[in-house]
């Protein structure tokens, strides 16, 4: 007969008061902000947005301080409780949205484009410049005009489906359509979305089948097949750096990933330094405009950075850092990892 599992009541607790605290969601903007700016825009007197307070009704933080404190000396009591403690970050970083404490707390779970990559090494700043910097020369021919953004999310979608299906199908996973989504792609355990309205290159498909599906969900399928530590079915902030690192470096080594989606990370690290450096909503939008991006991805691009933030520059959402810090970090461990011999397969 198997042992129980000695941490379960802590486990079930952390599920039950964790699992509806989903950062994104309560950070997105209204669609309606979206068509009021750009005309003000297409006006010559452009308008920052007013994105609505941030709705969040807290759980039980009592419940997640407690948890937040292994209960004995083992790894997965140790995993608990690291998890119970991001969660209360988490909550932290919700009701600070919309003051300038929100970029404390951001900068707490996900750093900023300062932060060092690696010890002793350059920072996400100096990496996404250097990254911008190196590839510049080969722009003019890899640069996608707003025109190559023509795949409608349909077709898109279509596309994603016929590769997803070859990887999951007990359950599937099946790519919809949704109008509510601010990013263009999401992903969890039983679908993958993509904005309805978003339109996309002839390279999104393979990048996003590689990124969304092939990590992104089936970790989080694999996270709710634990029998025991069934907490490993959040995505818990404190593994954001991890799964973006893992999900990009997956496009990287599979060569779905173009130039054009590097300079797209790199930029997004620029956009972050630049609002926390004082630019205001209207400038990020206009950086990136001069990098190429149709208005409407511009806008999308600009609202990552601001939401739960302050449009008038200073205070932003810097989970944009982690994709690139992620994808060096993760490509250190490998390197490191096969250069010892201790790559486990």
């Amino acid at each position: 007969m198997s042992r129980p599992f000695p941490f379960a009541d802590q486990d079930a607790q952390l599920v039950a008061v964790a699992k509806d605290i989903k950062v994104l969601s309560h950070l997105e903007w209204p669609r309606s902000l979206r068509p009021r700016f750009l005309a003000s825009w297409r006006a010559g007197r452009p308008e920052l947005p007013a994105p609505p307070p941030v709705q969040f009704k807290a759980p039980d933080v009592d419940v997640l301080a407690r948890l937040s404190k292994p209960v004995a000396d083992d790894p997965m009591a140790r995993f608990i409780a690291r998890t119970a403690q991001s969660y209360l970050k988490a909550v932290r970083l919700l009701q600070a949205a919309g003051t300038p404490e929100f970029l404390t707390r951001s900068l707490e779970i996900y750093g900023g484009p300062r932060d060092r990559v690696l010890p002793n090494g350059m920072t996400s700043l100096e990496a996404a410049q250097h990254f911008i910097r190196d590839t510049d020369a080969l722009n003019e021919s890899c640069h996608l005009a707003p025109e190559s953004f023509c795949v409608s999310a349909e077709e898109t979608a279509r596309r994603m489906q016929g590769e997803i299906d070859r990887a999951f199908s007990d359950p599937p996973l099946p790519v919809v359509l949704d109008p509510g989504l601010v990013a263009k792609a999401a992903a969890g355990a039983e679908r993958v979305r993509l904005r309805s309205d978003a339109n996309f290159n002839e390279a999104d498909a393979r990048q996003l089948v590689e990124h969304e599906a092939l990590v992104h969900a089936a970790t989080s399928r694999n996270g709710r097949s634990q029998p025991y530590l069934t907490c490993l079915s959040l995505g818990a902030p404190r593994t954001t750096a991890t799964q973006e690192g893992l999900a990009t470096f997956a496009e990287l080594i599979t060569n779905a990933m173009d130039l054009t989606r590097l300079r797209r990370l790199a930029l997004r690290i620029l956009a972050v330094d630049k609002a926390l450096t004082g630019a205001d909503f209207v400038d990020v939008f206009r950086f990136y405009l001069e990098a190429g991006y149709p208005e409407e991805e511009a806008y999308s691009s600009t609202v990552r950075v601001f939401r739960g933030g302050d449009v008038r520059g200073g205070v932003a959402f810097t989970k944009d850092v982690v994709y690139l810090r992620g994808v060096l970090q993760t490509h250190a461990w490998f390197h490191v990892g096969l250069s010892a011999r201790r790559v486990q397969h």
